[in-house]
């Protein structure tokens, strides 16, 4: 079997303009990167109705195993495309931490790819290296502030703004800088986050146009004067300019799948640190140029869905229209306790053991949110028909029905019978109302013991004294009524990664509160979760290659 590069390279791309035109773009509607990217002209898509049906992927918590979340989103998108519907994925970028770390390249797999595969993991239309110039801006013009005489009274060591690059680096995560002398700097902690765990990225995906932008970029706090408040970067008088860094970036970009169907890729939040979703813009444009929209949550449901619930849809007015909850039977027997290595045969006693990790998932979907679903179980060589039927009826005790993927070995012809089931849900008539996991208005205690309680399965929350003081000061600030971006570990519904399945009796502990003012929502820390991670003992890195003609190796 060729790897996931060899099938994209293997596939030449259509000329981006005939992908445009089946949105009903025409080619002045488009800034072109090349023969086969483009960005595309807010003008084109802003003063029309939405009219899509938006379809979110989510998934259970991801093992070793694997689970296939965005190769399901891109195989589903060409499923529907051959079912006759005028289809759009709408992605987000991969980051370069990632692709040189552990999971490699992010742009799908096997014959369910979006292309130009190697562009969009690497550097793509350079969006990401806009909203880190932007970011170390704000950064620079802050120190400048202090350095220059501090009219507005920071307190040096009350900084919460840190520098961003994108890339897994740990040695950068706490650094001491502006050393030298009186004219190096004034001498501080500082640290790096990377760039996807950025505030400007939040700010990006949620902004819904360059106004938009740029207001929010003015609220983003960076740091508190001796007496306690606030400063921000329009205190700094530094969005404008961070908003020109930003002004071609904001423009979604457009790509095509192996099978040609138009793609929206823009922004990309890590949904373990950040809130996980795709540009609101990137997603506006697909459900106003086409009638079915596939999109992506990062992990799993318990964070990125949750998140694209309860913080993308609440700010951006959306409604989904169905679900799809992506699941491995392999994943679902490490859920029951099996190891990686033992994963191929049969053993029906732990995967009933692991079911009630994506029976949890499809519950918070049906009847915390609402919303109908359907079960992507993506197929694997070694999956028994009696593992499958067990997924199958324990799906249906909770009135879901299953559906085989098979997109990775066959493209959209293996997801025909998933998006078969998708359309139906999008055109049978509702019966309930979506609701959101908390209502607006409440206390910042509610929302998180609600993410705790009717997501996650758990007791409640437990708050430090430091996060204490942290909530009681937000309140008295004014922004105790935004929605909570939680930072957790993707690997459980607890803030601990061992506790896989569907663990019951925990408390989430939050050890910091913080808020992102210009994103419009606030970060609870919990657990180990760092803003920059680390690279593994062996990076994807070192089997990357390009050989003198310029052709890429390695990338997944």
């Amino acid at each position: 079997m060729p790897t996931d590069i060899e099938i994209a390279q293997s596939v030449q791309p259509r000329p981006i303009k005939e992908i445009a035109a089946k949105l009903g773009l025409a080619e002045k509607d488009l800034i072109p990167y090349g023969h086969d990217k483009a960005k595309v002209e807010p003008a084109a898509y802003q003063d029309k109705p939405r009219k899509g049906k938006l379809i979110l992927v989510t998934a259970i918590n991801p093992t070793p195993a694997g689970e296939g979340k965005t190769t399901t989103s891109v195989g589903l998108a060409d499923a529907l495309q051959r079912l006759g519907k005028k289809t759009c994925l709408a992605l987000r970028e991969p980051s370069l931490g990632p692709v040189f770390g552990v999971k490699g390249g992010a742009a799908g797999g096997g014959y369910a790819q979006v292309i130009p595969m190697e562009d969009i993991n690497l550097h793509f239309t350079g969006d990401f290296h806009a909203i880190g110039a932007a970011n170390n801006l704000l950064a620079a013009m802050l120190d400048n502030h202090i350095q220059q005489g501090n009219a507005l009274d920071i307190d040096v060591k009350n900084i919460t703004w840190k520098r961003c690059v994108d890339m897994n680096d740990r040695q950068l995560r706490n650094v001491i800088d502006g050393l030298g002398g009186r004219m190096q700097g004034v001498p501080r902690e500082d640290g790096f986050d990377i760039t996807v765990a950025s505030e400007v990225m939040a700010v990006f995906c949620l902004a819904s146009g360059l106004s938009d932008l740029k207001a929010r970029l003015g609220r983003m706090v960076v740091a508190y004067n001796r007496s306690g408040e606030p400063v921000t970067a329009h205190d700094l008088k530094a969005e404008g300019a961070m908003a020109a860094l930003l002004k071609e970036a904001i423009k979604p970009n457009l790509v095509q799948t192996l099978e040609g169907t138009p793609a929206f890729i823009h922004g990309g939040p890590f949904a373990n640190i950040a809130h996980g979703c795709n540009s609101i813009s990137a997603t506006d444009a697909a459900l106003k140029l086409s009638d079915y929209v596939v999109t992506e949550a990062g992990f799993g449901a318990d964070l990125g869905a949750e998140k694209f619930l309860d913080i993308k849809c609440r700010m951006a007015a959306l409604v989904p229209d169905a679900v799809v909850v992506v699941a491995t039977v392999r994943a679902l027997k490490h859920h029951g306790g099996v190891a990686k290595a033992d994963l191929n045969g049969e053993n029906l006693e732990a995967l009933e053991k692991g079911l009630p990790n994506l029976l949890r998932h499809v519950d918070n979907i049906k009847n915390t949110y609402h919303l109908p679903c359907v079960v992507a179980i993506n197929a694997f060589p070694t999956d028994t028909p009696a593992e499958l039927k067990l997924v199958e009826d324990r799906c249906k005790e909770l009135g879901v029905n299953v559906a085989l993927s098979e997109v990775w070995a066959k493209g959209g012809e293996g997801g025909e019978a998933l998006a078969a089931e998708v359309v139906r849900l999008c055109e049978e008539p509702k019966l309930d109302e979506f609701t959101f996991a908390y209502p607006d208005n409440t206390s910042i205690l509610y929302k998180l013991n609600a993410i705790v309680g009717r997501v996650y399965g758990g007791k409640g929350v437990v708050l430090t004294p430091a996060a204490e003081k942290q909530a009681q000061k937000l309140l008295e600030l004014g922004f105790g009524d935004l929605p909570i971006c939680m930072a957790k570990t993707q690997y459980s519904f607890s803030d601990d990664p061992a506790l896989l399945g569907a663990p019951e009796g925990f408390t989430v502990t939050v050890r910091n509160l913080k808020v992102s003012a210009g994103a419009g929502f606030i970060v609870a820390l919990t657990g180990d979760i760092m803003t920059m991670p680390g690279l593994p003992k062996v990076p994807a890195a070192e089997k990357i290659d390009v050989d003198e003609n310029g052709k890429i190796t390695g990338l997944f």
